[in-house]
């Protein structure tokens, strides 16, 4: 690969060597698509605060993640379909996330099953769960996470019904995939990744092998999948899965401070501030601008995760400012991934670490540890202040 700099070129090969369907799925979120571009331009809009002169020779980014050391205060977060970014890509980046020192999440929807994963690493990793229609089956995928050692069950809220992501419906993204003279000719030329996911150890949902009729095709398991979303999903299954699962919870999908104070209640370890990436509830406020508000409410409580728009170091910072303990990425390792395999994955890794280690010691910061607000820029009468793409502070109060 040519030199990495930063996320945006890893996005760049991956759109390249990937068919778009599968790009798509990652890149974009679902209707007017409001909800992701507000996770990006709201990170953006917030301004690191520069100082000089402060001893900074000496610097970490390690810190812990629910009592588990780590390299740096980032987490790599569920993403379904990962093994047709990259043939096995779930164990490459529980690899890459291995060896780098920070936490792997497998997801329910994933194409190496937890069993397969559990037997190519040699450390625990985190498993999401989505609370199915089918309880039994939950139950079950419970049940292997424990078997497989898993370190954390993250369970995600988020999803009783799937938000409208129009272009997966347009690129044909479905269970079977839907075959157009389009994604036929894409497929076509990206001949190197096809033969790579075709000597992958699976081609569909290894978690989902034995659900009811899965042995009998494709079509079968779609409708199964299809029935599983179920709106009547309550908090009451929040304390059902805390019954079921002895280890580390981590709630994922909270946005509003109400949701988080009941989160809290129920025990969790952790909760993670998110809006799936701008993929569900389209119009739903960015995860960034929210955190404060809910590590106001609860973080006393629990441990505050954030994802939602985290591409960089910068990023990372911006949330550790305003009380997240960590942040999770989803679609910058998946860039990676699809772009080098685990080696693409460590590269998104080392680009987050470096650009964090850099941004602290130009705000003055030694350690990740003890961000604080006062890394963030508040601006001062007179002084003139342009947001990301906006006008100045000046030109807007005209």
């Amino acid at each position: 690969m040519p030199p990495i700099t930063h996320i945006e070129d890893l996005r760049r090969i991956a759109r390249r060597r990937i068919p778009r369907a599968i790009f798509d799925y990652a890149d974009r979120g679902s209707y007017d698509e409001a909800s992701l571009r507000a996770n990006r331009e709201d990170l953006a809009a917030l301004k690191l605060r520069q100082r000089v002169m402060i001893d900074v020779s000496e610097r970490t980014t390690a810190t812990t993640m629910l009592g588990e050391p780590v390299t740096m205060p980032v987490g790599i977060a569920p993403t379904g379909l990962t093994g047709l970014f990259h043939a096995d890509g779930e164990i490459l980046g529980c690899r890459a996330a291995h060896a780098f020192g920070v936490p792997f999440t497998l997801s329910t929807m994933s194409i190496c099953s937890i069993e397969d994963v559990a037997g190519a690493v040699d450390k625990p990793f985190w498993f999401q769960l989505y609370v199915m229609r089918d309880r039994g089956f939950s139950r079950s995928l419970v049940e292997r996470a424990i078997a497989a050692r898993c370190s954390a069950l993250v369970l995600t809220l988020d999803l009783q019904i799937q938000g409208q992501r129009h272009n997966d419906i347009k690129n044909g993204l479905a269970v079977p995939p839907k075959l157009t003279l389009r994604n036929m000719l894409d497929v076509a030329t990206k001949p190197a990744w096809a033969m790579k996911v075709l000597q992958g150890k699976r081609k569909s949902f290894g978690n989902l092998a034995d659900a009811p009729g899965a042995k009998e095709g494709l079509n079968t398991l779609s409708h199964w999948i299809a029935g599983q979303f179920d709106p009547s999903l309550s908090w009451k299954d929040v304390e059902w899965i805390r019954s079921i699962w002895p280890g580390k919870l981590i709630l994922k999908g909270v946005l509003d401070v109400d949701d988080a104070r009941i989160a809290a209640s129920m025990g969790a370890d952790a909760m993670v501030v998110s809006n799936h990436g701008g993929r569900q509830l389209d119009g739903a406020p960015s995860s960034i601008s929210v955190l404060p508000s809910i590590v106001e409410a609860v973080g006393d409580k629990t441990e505050i995760m954030m994802d939602g728009g985290v591409r960089s170091g910068q990023d990372v910072l911006k949330a550790l400012a305003l009380g997240a303990k960590s942040c999770l990425i989803g679609k910058a390792w998946l860039y990676g991934l699809a772009a080098g395999g685990q080696q693409g994955v460590t590269q998104a890794l080392e680009v987050i670490r470096k650009e964090l280690d850099i941004s602290m010691a130009l705000t003055g910061t030694r350690d990740v540890r003890k961000v604080t607000p006062e890394v963030l820029y508040a601006p001062r009468h007179g002084d003139v202040v342009r947001p990301a793409g906006g006008r100045t502070t000046a030109e807007a109060a005209e």
